[in-house]
């Protein structure tokens, strides 16, 4: 199973800033660890790619480092080159494994998510909106038909992706996020499910079931795009929801079968997570990425 990884380009933040970057390294040392895992440093998205979901005049002041002080808050990062290409290196980590998924059926972005990157903006730790951008292209680059599904589980709603997608009936777009939790001021995606605070693993569960009946009952996909935040974990300091650990391998089990059941090729994104211990993040995305090779190797 192919793995995309990104770690090698780092934007520099402040001393205590609260985006746990070390993660990605963290993430990638365990996944050498494991045989039948091919990592691969991640291509850039190109002007091209970015532009399928992007406004150009926004695309301009990122690359120009024209963003005003109080853009540059919206996303949370402060501008700079390493920024921009590291951006760039997520989107494209999602780009290559959608289309590497279509091929083998199951690949890895060991990054991305960025999903609250807006057409226009950037906003939540999100320059770039990867999995619309990833859409887009496989639609634009390998064929027009293609039919794609987003699913969603990152616990903050993927209101960047709703809002660039809001109008377009060939990408359906599938949030479960919590209700209370950030974005305070929700898009609508084709099918939200807003959770409340303290949300358990059975109610999750058997939401994520319902949801993923009624997006095969609305939308006949070809492929998925699959945010697997860590975030919906009882351990993350931002997310509110107390979803064990085993829940969360249900929840990426429950994902993985229903792509292998309709035989629709999928391609994961870490996603957002803030564990109060970054080994516990790993921990979580690691065990994504376990059960992903295993479906893989089912297909």
């Amino acid at each position: 199973m192919k793995a995309f990884y990104t770690d090698r380009f780092v934007l520099p933040l402040p001393a205590g800033h609260r985006f746990p970057m070390e993660k990605y390294s963290y993430l990638r040392d365990l996944v050498k660890t494991v045989a039948d895992i091919e990592l691969i440093e991640a291509p850039a998205a190109s002007d091209t790619q970015i532009l399928y979901a992007h406004d150009p005049n926004y695309l301009i002041k990122i690359i120009k480092g024209k963003l005003n002080p109080q853009e540059q808050r919206e996303i949370g990062f402060p501008w700079s080159e390493k920024m921009v290409e590291r951006s760039r290196r997520s989107a494209g980590a999602t780009v290559a494994a959608a289309k590497t998924a279509l091929e083998e059926g199951v690949a890895i972005n060991l990054a991305g998510g960025t999903h609250h990157a807006y057409r226009n903006m950037g906003s939540g730790f999100c320059v770039f909106n990867d999995s619309a951008i990833a859409a887009r292209t496989l639609q634009r680059e390998v064929n027009v038909n293609l039919k794609i599904a987003i699913i969603d589980l990152d616990v903050h709603q993927g209101n960047g992706t709703a809002s660039i997608l809001q109008n377009d009936p060939s990408i359906f777009t599938l949030s479960i996020h919590g209700e209370n939790n950030f974005p305070f001021n929700k898009e609508q995606s084709d099918l939200d499910l807003g959770l409340p605070d303290g949300c358990n693993d059975h109610t999750y569960l058997t939401s994520l079931e319902q949801c993923l009946d009624d997006l095969s009952s609305r939308f006949q996909a070809d492929c998925l795009i699959y945010l697997a935040g860590a975030d919906p974990h009882e351990d993350d300091r931002l997310g509110r929801l107390n979803i064990s650990k085993e829940g969360m391998r249900l929840r990426d089990e429950t994902v993985l079968q229903f792509a292998l059941d309709k035989r629709l090729p999928i391609a994961i994104s870490m996603a957002g997570g803030y564990g109060k211990e970054i080994e516990s993040t790993v921990d979580i995305h690691f065990q994504t990425i376990k059960a992903a090779l295993h479906f893989q190797q089912e297909y």
